[in-house]
């Protein structure tokens, strides 16, 4: 597979699934923290206090990164780690946590992709109401700030807030993840607000920034796919499905076109979020990049007139139970490639899958012969290159992740990492997917 020769080859990570040390150095709390000491909100009562340690092994796994022939890393800031209390009193240890561990990235050949917020709000902004509180635009332009001044002479890529509609509907509404709450009302209003803070976040990074700085957003996404392509009624079922498509009509709607979708609105009914004068115009200014989230695909068939999700028994799962289908994300890049009118370059910032591992020692040599996740981050790689050859810009593709680590609310009962974690001894050991994306990372270029 070619691809361009500035292609961008790398693995991504976040601050609360694999750090730990959620005690050191002046560290506050976080929501998560907060979410998996209630009992019953984590499949296995386990906690990201300790994950892969990499608050202490950071030197070790820039060389793992570098292993990869990686050429980025996209990294999230814990911003209880920076500001204890997630406004006022500055945490210099924080900072220079991020300060090194950028320094060793780029000493290594590695470009910093920082992501500003990936979930691990601080505990007491949660206290004065988290992402319901418009202030939260405010203070999270305030966050910004501080890190641009603190990082931009040598962070040049900016990512502000990683999946929103997890932060506000599986959080807020759908309650899976922390805070835990179950308010539609609330989600909405939540939406709203982390695309508010998203473009005072750009503003902020930009004004202080010492280098020029490229912002953007993440965004994830499930394309709506027929059942059966051949099926003209499967095809205008994923048609009306796309209609009431949540990721694109809360999010990338008012990003790119400064509207929400007007159906989702009308089905809000009082629940809709409530919005001032402005609000869409900071939401909807410039993004320099869309990163794009994807892992699976909903399929549709049509039943009384209404489109109905179904399970595709022909195909693969993972054990998350996402359906393995590469030309979702072919679809996806070509579709938002026509939304943004080929105006803003697309990143795929998380693509990955979830498979039971084996660890197989032979005479003291450890080897994960993983086949299937292998497959799937080749197929999907393949998908990306095809969507470049169609004329989307695509400039890079991240693997999530580089390590296995702390699943959230599913614990360490799933392994997504394209490297082994033994959390008993914090060795970590290359799995074959790894070993396929050197090569494939290396031969690509």
């Amino acid at each position: 597979m070619m691809f361009p020769n500035n292609f961008t080859w790398g693995v991504a990570t976040s601050s609360y699934q694999i750090e730990g040390a959620v005690n050191e150095d002046g560290r506050g709390r976080s929501i998560w923290d907060d979410f998996c000491d209630t009992p019953g909100k984590i499949i296995d009562a386990s906690s990201g206090a300790v994950a892969c340690d990499h608050y202490h092994r950071w030197r070790d796994d820039i060389a793992l990164i570098k292993s990869l022939n990686a050429n980025a890393y996209r990294f999230s800031i814990a911003w209880p780690r920076v500001l204890p209390n997630g406004t006022g009193r500055v945490e210099q240890r924080g900072l220079d946590f991020y300060d090194k561990l950028v320094d060793g990235l780029l000493e290594a050949g590695i470009e910093p992709y920082a992501t500003l917020y990936h979930w691990d709000l601080p505990s007491d902004l949660q206290h004065r109401g988290g992402w319901a509180n418009r202030d939260i635009a405010e203070w999270f332009a305030d966050y910004a700030a501080l890190m641009a001044r603190t990082l931009g002479d040598r962070v040049t890529q900016w990512m502000t807030i990683n999946e929103p509609w997890c932060v506000s509907f599986l959080s807020h509404e759908i309650g899976e993840h922390a805070p835990g709450l179950r308010d539609a009302k609330l989600a909405r209003q939540a939406a709203h607000h982390t695309l508010l803070a998203h473009g005072r976040a750009m503003q902020a990074v930009r004004a202080c920034a010492s280098q020029p700085a490229k912002v953007g957003i993440v965004l994830n996404y499930e394309p709506c796919l027929p059942f059966d392509a051949n099926n003209p009624d499967d095809v205008e079922a994923a048609r009306l499905a796309d209609i009431q498509d949540p990721f694109h009509g809360w999010f990338t709607y008012p990003v790119f076109r400064g509207y929400y979708s007007p159906e989702l609105m009308a089905q809000s009914g009082p629940a809709a979020p409530n919005i001032q004068p402005g609000d869409m115009a900071i939401i909807s200014q410039r993004n320099d990049f869309l990163g794009l989230n994807n892992y699976t695909v909903g399929r549709f068939c049509l039943k009384d007139g209404k489109p109905v999700r179904v399970r595709n028994e022909a195909a693969e799962y993972t054990l998350m139970d996402w359906e393995v289908a590469p030309e979702g994300l072919h679809s996806l890049l070509m579709r938002l490639h026509a939304e943004t009118r080929g105006q803003v370059p697309l990143y795929v910032t998380e693509n990955g899958a979830s498979f039971a591992d084996q660890l197989i020692s032979t005479d003291g040599d450890a080897r994960v012969h993983d086949e299937r996740r292998t497959a799937y981050l080749l197929g999907h790689i393949e998908a990306t290159q095809r969507a470049i050859q169609k004329g989307a810009d695509v400039r890079g593709y991240f693997a999530w992740s580089l390590m296995d680590n702390f699943e959230w609310a599913k614990g360490y009962q799933q392994w997504f990492g394209i490297v082994h974690v033994d959390y008993a001894t914090q060795k970590r050991t290359l799995k074959d997917s790894a070993l396929a994306f050197r090569t494939l990372a290396s031969r690509a270029r």
